[in-house]
């Protein structure tokens, strides 16, 4: 008896913790073609590779993903227990040996863009399931960079590593290393670096047999956008998803092929100004304070947002936890004074200044608004504009360091919400001496950040130093504010796809009815 009831826990343990063959496989034949022009290697890296934590639309922004459960030892230290039963896409096995390996070569080169780079100490192993986290200080960050902490096999280790770059690692070529509910089977997409298309595959030996739903996907990321919308809306296989200018809202609902899908979002527009090699009138806090107060939030949102959007006094969205506070009392320029009425004021600070605008063509709809606005002021605005985010971050990415090849004053770019309802996605671009960053030295904004960086999210600690680093943005003209916009997308009435409000597109839960193009 004692034999049996042992053969019936193991019975039961395997079901429970190994992946079994999938229950639901993806329809034969089905196809998703997306465009994602903003941050793509963001939006679908966890449909490619997987971490301790993946992107979630909850309060908390996360859910487990090769974890099944973690807690916090004390405020340096961090246990995960991990997912059991799962294999790497090439078939080799996932455990606490894999993740110390991967956190050995994060430590050699770990991303750039927040302190984990100096903070992570080392990983320990428990058991084969277990495994510790230490850290040198606390740091209220830790979860949200377990997010972007990816696990490659060893294979793809030993020929690329870890980036070491200031943005989010991804595959840099195509192949079986990742977790994922896809494998990358043709191009790549990285922060800097990506090729105009990318096709995944479905992973046939996924952890979870509800996903993927799709066979394959085509990701674009170079299209025309006014190309792409023709796609969208004149083509029933042409174009499945895709975010379109707020001003063609109208056209997409008129369409026989796509429906209008809009959403709240924590995602930001980044308009930078450049204090590092730009117009040395920019050096001046009155002209940068002028230029933000000469622009009318609302007018903009209702014009040339077509409403899309939350008027907001710096780059965090509204809707971040902490800054949902700050806006309370902190209000747009334009919404403490008109710009009308103080026109004549600014134009004295104003009058003359020309300045160089580098943009992707898909935020020339938000140029118009202000351009129009700055012209009133005596402000001449000069164009260079690309389809290719990847050209836009050659040159954020060079300035701090004043090597960037372009002669540019303001760039824009789409900072959609990484960080998963946390404002460091928006705070990171005030960290001075970041790769990210277009301000000159500020030794107290800079403290702040560190003072941040220690703190997390939803304690009082944390909403006092979100005030302080959202009114020091604000009462130096930091940055060129808009409004925070919704996300509008065309999507093909045959898709059924619900968006989260920050970057992440979970691939591997979509699906097509059977009238899809790709399956009728």
């Amino acid at each position: 008896m004692k034999l049996v009831n042992s053969l019936v826990k193991s019975v039961i343990s395997l079901f429970i913790i190994s992946p079994m063959v999938s229950l639901a496989a993806p329809e034969p034949g089905s196809h998703l073609k997306v465009f994602i022009p903003s941050l793509p290697y963001l939006y679908i890296s966890h449909s490619i590779n997987g971490a301790l934590l993946r992107p979630a639309n909850n309060d908390r922004g996360w859910d487990y993903d090769m974890a099944v459960s973690h807690r916090k030892v004390d405020d340096t230290t961090y246990e995960f227990n991990l997912r059991q039963g799962v294999k790497f896409q090439d078939g080799t096995p996932f455990n606490a040996d894999a993740v110390l390996m991967n956190m050995k070569f994060f430590k050699e080169d770990p991303f750039l863009f927040t302190k984990i780079d100096t903070v992570f100490d080392r990983a320990e192993k428990v058991d084969d399931y277990t495994v510790r986290f230490h850290l040198t200080e606390k740091y209220g960050q830790f979860l949200n960079d377990a997010i972007w902490i990816q696990f490659y096999t060893q294979a793809y280790l030993d020929k690329f590593g870890w980036n070491g770059k200031p943005t989010c690692p991804n595959l840099a070529e195509p192949g079986p290393y990742g977790l994922g509910p896809y494998i990358l089977k043709e191009g790549y997409i990285e922060g800097d670096r990506q090729t105009p298309k990318a096709v995944l595959v479905a992973n046939p030996n996924y952890w979870n047999s509800e996903f993927p739903k799709i066979e394959t996907v085509t990701v674009y990321t170079e299209l025309d956008s006014n190309q792409a919308l023709e796609m969208a809306i004149d083509n029933d296989a042409a174009l499945d998803i895709m975010p379109i200018p707020f001003s063609e809202k109208k056209r997409v609902e008129q369409s026989r092929f796509a429906k209008l899908v809009s959403a709240p979002s924590t995602n930001n527009i980044a308009i930078h100004i450049n204090m590092r090699t730009g117009n040395k009138r920019l050096l001046d806090k009155d002209v940068r304070v002028a230029l933000n107060k000469a622009i009318d939030q609302r007018r903009l949102l209702e014009k040339n947002y077509a409403g899309e959007g939350q008027i907001s006094p710096t780059l965090a969205a509204p809707l971040y936890p902490g800054v949902d506070k700050v806006v309370k009392n902190l209000k747009a320029y334009s919404e403490v004074q008109n710009p009308k009425s103080i026109r004549d004021e600014l134009k004295k600070t104003l009058d003359g200044l020309e300045l160089n605008v580098y943009t992707q063509d898909r935020f020339m709809y938000i140029w118009k608004g202000i351009d129009r606005d700055l012209r009133k002021v005596g402000v001449k605005l000069n164009f260079t504009i690309t389809s290719s985010e990847k050209d836009v971050f050659g040159q954020l990415l060079t300035t701090n360091a004043k090597k960037n090849t372009e002669d540019w004053d303001l760039l824009v770019w789409g900072n959609d919400d990484w960080y998963y309802n946390h404002p460091w996605s928006a705070f990171f671009v005030y960290r001075t001496h970041n790769a990210w960053s277009t301000i000159f030295p500020d030794s107290t904004l800079d403290g702040y950040i560190e003072k941040m960086f220690r703190e997390s999210a939803g304690t009082p600690e944390f909403d006092d130093v979100s005030d302080k680093i959202m009114r020091h943005a604000y009462n130096n003209g930091y940055m060129l504010f808009v409004p925070t916009p919704n996300k509008v997308l065309a999507v093909n009435r045959n898709v059924n796809y619900s968006p989260f409000r920050m970057a992440n597109m979970p691939l591997w839960e979509i699906e097509v009815t059977p009238s899809h193009w790709s399956v009728k």
